[in-house]
This record gives C-alpha cells, structure tokens and sequence, in this order.
C-alpha cells in the first residue's frame, strides 16, 4: 500500500522535479499550460472514445452540476508523454495536450486527428444578476471541410452548419442544443446552458449602426419614408432600421399609429433607402428580422422577398460580396400592419475563420465540452445518449393515428369527432384537446369550463372505452388569480418579474397592456414557475397529476416551455423576466428551462403510475430532453 501511495505521490511531484506541468488524476490529467489565458486545463474519460475537456482562467475547476449530462467519469486508460505534450488514451480515442500553450487534439481510435483546437480559449469578464462570470469562444479545425449537423431545430433553410452562424437561443420555433456531429465521425457537446453561437461568435449588429461596419450615406443613416395610401406621413433620417421589439413601438414617428399605439394606421407603407459602403470587403452576412411583407433591393436586384404572420416574426437570411470602399444602393420595402422589422449585419471574416467549428456562450464560469469519437454517426449518437441519457420507449398507441386541431372548444365537439371515426370504422389511437379548455380568466387552474366540459372525467371514459386514448394541453403558465399561482408564490417558485415592472417602466394602461398582459380575451398578467426550485417542482406537478393526470389523461402536451411568456419582447427583457432562478441566473440557465421542465413532469408521472409509459410532447427541448419521454414539434412555423 505504502508503495502504491508514493508511486502516486511521485506522478504528482513530477511537475516540479521534472520539469513537467501535468498531474494524472483519478479520472484523467490536469494540465497547467505553461503560457496562455488559460490557468488549468483538465481532460477526464467518461467511456471509450469519450472525453471531458474543461478550461479555465483560474486554477479552480469546480462547476456547477451539468443539466445535460447524467454520466460520471468511467473506464480505463493510459497516460503518456512526448517531449513537450502528454497523451491521454482510452480504447477508441485519445487526446493530445500541448504543455505549453494547453492546446487539445483528437484522435480517433486508428491514431488519425480528427479534431484540434486552433488557439486558446477566450475569456472575457462579465456579468450575470451582479455575479461574476466570464464569457467564452473556442475555435476548432479551422478551414475545415467536414460537415457538421445537429445543434437542435432551426428555421432558417441552413442544413450543413459548416460556414454558416446559428444562434442557440429557445424560442417558439427554435431549439438549441448545443451538441454538434461531424462527418468525420465524432461529436462536440458543448455543456453551457446560455446563449451559445455556433459559427461567428460576434453577435450581429443593427446595420449601420454604432459598432457597425457599415457607413449609410456617409454616416447620416438610412433615408425612411412613412406612407399611407399614397400620402407622405414622415421623412426623416434613421441610424439603423430598427423596429425589432415591443420596446421599439415608442420610436415610431407621430401620425403613423393608432390612437390605442396597438397597430399602424391604415395602408401604412416604409422604405428606407441608403447608400452603404463598407469598411472591410468579402462576403458581407445579413439577416432581416421582419413581419408581415418585406423586400430587400441591392443596386437595384432584389436579394429578398418574404411574408411572415405579424405574432411571429423571424430571421431572414442572405449574404452579399461587397467590395470594401465601394457603396451600394439599397433599399428596404416594408408594409408594417402591426409587425416587427430589424436589419442585421456581421462583417466578413476569414474564410478559413468561417469554414471552423467555433463556439461561443455570452455566460460561464470556463469552457466545458465533450469529445464523442466513434466509428461511424450511430456511434456518436450513442456517446450522446451516453451522456446525457438513454430515450425510453414511447407507449404502443402513441405510433398510431392521431386526430388533433387548433382546438375542440367543448366536451361534445371532441367527442363528436371521435364517435365519427367510430362510426366509419376509421383507425383513430389518440385525439388531442388543445389549450383554453378552461375559463379564460383561470389560465393555470388546470380545471375545465363546466359550461362546455361539464364532465371531463366522463369524456376521458368515453374515449378510453372507444379503444382511443387522449392528450391534452398543460403549460408552465398561471395567472396571479389562481390559487395554483399563489401556492408557488408562497415558496419562491414564481418568475415575479414577469409581472413586475421595472421601476423606471412607464405606468399608463396602453404600456402595460402592451408590454405585460398575455394575448387572451382582454389581455392578463400571467408569470410561469420555476422548475429549478425543489418545492416549485413538488409543487407544480402534484398540481397536474392531481387535477388531470388523475382523471386519466394519457399524453401531455407541454407547450411554450421555452418559455414564450411574452412574445416579440428583447432577448435582455426575456432574460430579466425569466429569473432569478433558484440555481442562479437567468442569463446562465437560459436555454435550460424545458429540460427542467420536461423532466420535472416526466418524473412525477412515473412516480404516479410506475407502470404506464408516459407521452410528452414540448415545443422546445435541450441536451437531455430524449430521456424525459419527450418528443419535440417545430413550434409555430409560418406557413
């Protein structure tokens, strides 16, 4: 044992008595480079072809528990060194670290390097709720070739990643999961639950904007005209076009709203027209965020035409090469009715910049992700689930035909359509009650309107004993009226700035309709709970299975748990409204909340019925999401 203890014990010391500058650890190695932004550098095994890569500015390299990830370090392997780098191997895979600089290579299980770090991580100090944080970048394999898939469910026509930029932030109709695959056989799961960019890790900027690479008419702004049936409301000159949020409705020129500020006058008509130079050459990214109809037009050409419903803009993509110095004539078409408008821009990089695997959250504590080797893909979906848990098995009917629609409105209309199909003899496994089964003011109660379900036990029956089963609508919302609510309240477990103005927020009715009460009837103020909190958790889904699940409702259709509590608001509102959480802050856990979620309610159903498979449906979803029983739906796509 004592010679054991002092093998150990040397393996430790041979960085000071040798010159080295690695210490072999249970799990792996920790490297301290010997130059460099980063402090430690520590590689752990968690299976064969598997390896955590953890990064930090400071030799402390204790992190928060991962959401995503249920593995613990596991299996067997060695470690050597070479003049100037130490090896860490497992059967399938190995990693190569620089000593010096703290670099770290792949490769896969015949000895070819598959993936390398171009440079250092990046760090830059920031901050979170008044908690010190820094933010991070890693760039890999730079003017790479490979194809990368994955990083969730995106709307933008992008299918191989490699060149393009996506933004990893929940959203009605996008999922982040920051895991990435490769055609050359591994994967990357990125383990940071906030606002992640794969690609450019620059965040794009209001075209001509301040910080801008763009100069509009020689830095006067954009030309923007407001019409009306033919008739000129306003001229004037505009830095950036930039109607994105709620917040922007107070930019509107005078005569181009409605008395109430909830709409644009009648037939309202902007263009804004500019000459742009810019200040680098290459292939200039943009993005127009827009609604309703807008058109795009360069030297002339139109670069974009595209139609959106007004509740749900989103991001519109297209490059151009523009040659530095040289201005172009563009022009922007935009019939309003209510919409939302931004025009976004990001300079050119070096091509072998934007041909990378580049990573980058805006809040962590370091730069923590695994490597996922494998033979082929199904091997590094395997690793994933390794990781981050194995998908159980969806109950039989939830593979047969479903019958849904926007919504049944009563007990009699639902059963209605189920006695149809029985009556023709048509195969029907499952029928869908979607939301607003309640009383409008009562969102959250998880009760029914007796006047239109008079008997929602009985109308479970009915369909169980056709053979059928049924799925029905619950969200993590509830209005402050409802007992639900306060029970939550009483513990914590309630995202009060979702109801809670800031302080330095008008007062008047109009602004806060607009910018706090939800889109039912008359418009209420509404707060989601927070699924980090224990006692919310307990909470919430002793709630569900006591008033629904007990009835014997077979699916549960877990909508807006991105969450969307207020649409068309700004990312910085979104987050300040979405916490604190119990673990810490919002803009750390921001695209964790439907895991939490997800998993809150799975697990209390299990516990509630052991022996019955649950179906959950959820619009969004991150790393981990499959073994919830979850199955993921596209959100509320334009059409």
């Amino acid at each position: 044992m004592k010679k054991a203890v002092f093998a150990w014990a040397m393996a430790g010391a041979s960085s000071a008595a040798f010159g080295q500058s690695y210490q072999r650890i249970e799990s792996g190695i920790v490297v301290k480079p010997a130059q460099g932004p980063e402090a430690a550098v520590r590689l752990q095994v968690y299976g064969d072809g598997i390896i955590r890569v953890t990064a930090a500015p400071t030799p402390d390299l204790a992190l928060p528990q991962s959401l995503m990830v249920v593995a613990r370090p596991t299996g067997a392997f060695s470690v050597s060194e070479q003049p100037g780098r130490v090896t860490l191997k497992t059967a399938k895979a190995s990693a190569d670290v620089d000593l010096a600089t703290g670099l770290v290579s792949f490769r896969d299980a015949s000895g070819q390097v598959v993936l390398t770090q171009s440079g250092p991580a990046a760090f830059a100090p920031t901050s979170a709720d008044g908690q010190p944080f820094v933010s991070i970048r890693q760039q890999f394999n730079r003017g790479t070739d490979e194809g990368f898939y994955g990083l969730g469910q995106h709307q933008n026509g992008q299918m191989n990643y490699n060149g393009e930029d996506v933004t990893l932030a929940q959203h009605n109709m996008d999922v982040a999961i920051p895991f990435v695959v490769s055609t050359r056989n591994y994967g990357l799961l990125w383990d940071n639950p906030s606002i992640t960019r794969f690609g450019d890790p620059e965040p794009y900027s209001l075209a001509g904007g301040d910080g801008d690479g763009l100069s509009v008419n020689g830095g006067e702004g954009w030309i923007a005209t407001y019409s009306a049936n033919g008739k000129t409301i306003a001229t004037r000159n505009e830095r950036a076009i930039n109607f994105q949020y709620l917040e922007n409705v107070k930019d509107w020129p005078a005569g181009t709203r409605t008395p109430d500020n909830e709409n644009n006058v009648p037939g309202l008509k902007v263009v804004w027209s500019g000459k742009v130079t810019p200040a680098a050459g290459g292939l200039h990214r943009f993005q127009l965020y827009s609604s309703n109809y807008a058109n795009v037009f360069v030297d002339g050409r139109e670069v974009l035409s595209k139609w959106r419903q007004n509740w749900n803009p989103w991001y519109h993509n297209f490059d151009l090469d523009l040659a530095a110095g040289k201005p172009h004539d563009v022009r922007v078409e935009w019939e309003p009715n209510g919409g939302y408008i931004a025009l976004l821009h990001n300079d050119p990089r070096d091509d072998a910049d934007r041909h990378s695997l580049t990573l980058s959250s805006e809040v962590a504590h370091a730069v923590d992700y695994y490597f996922v080797g494998g033979r082929n893909i199904d091997d590094v979906v395997a690793g994933y689930r390794w990781l981050t848990g194995k998908a159980p098995i969806m109950p039989k009917w939830a593979y047969g035909f479903w019958q849904s629609r926007q919504r049944y409105e009563s007990q009699d209309q639902l059963l209605g359509v189920l006695r149809e199909f029985r009556k023709r003899q048509l195969p029907l496994d499952n029928i869908v009650q979607d939301w607003r089964y309640w009383r409008d003011p009562e969102w959250g109660c998880h009760c029914f309107d007796e006047s239109r379900f008079p008997n929602a036990q009985g109308m479970v029956d009915e369909i169980h004993n056709s053979g059928a089963h049924v799925m029905i609508s619950v969200w993590a919302k509830f209005y402050p009226t409802t007992d639900h609510y306060k029970e939550l309240d009483a513990v914590g477990g309630i995202y009060r700035n979702m109801v809670t103005p800031r302080p330095d927020e008008p007062t008047d009715k109009d602004y806060i309709h607009r910018m706090y009460l939800d889109w039912v009837g008359p418009g209420y103020l509404n707060a989601f709970y927070d699924p980090y909190n224990p006692k919310a958790r307990e909470i919430y889904s002793r709630q569900l299975v006591g008033d629904l699940a007990a009835k014997g409702f077979d699916g549960w259709w877990l909508d807006s748990d991105e969450p969307d509590f207020h649409s068309n608001i700004s990312v910085e509102e979104t987050k300040r409204r979405m916490g604190p959480t119990a673990l810490g802050p919002s803009a750390y856990y921001f695209n964790s909340f439907p895991l939490e979620h997800v998993e809150n309610v799975y697990d209390h159903l299990i516990a509630f019925k052991p022996d019955v498979r649950p179906f959950i449906l959820t619009r969004s979803g991150f790393g981990g999401i499959q073994r919830a029983g979850a199955a993921l739906w596209s959100g509320d796509v334009a059409s």
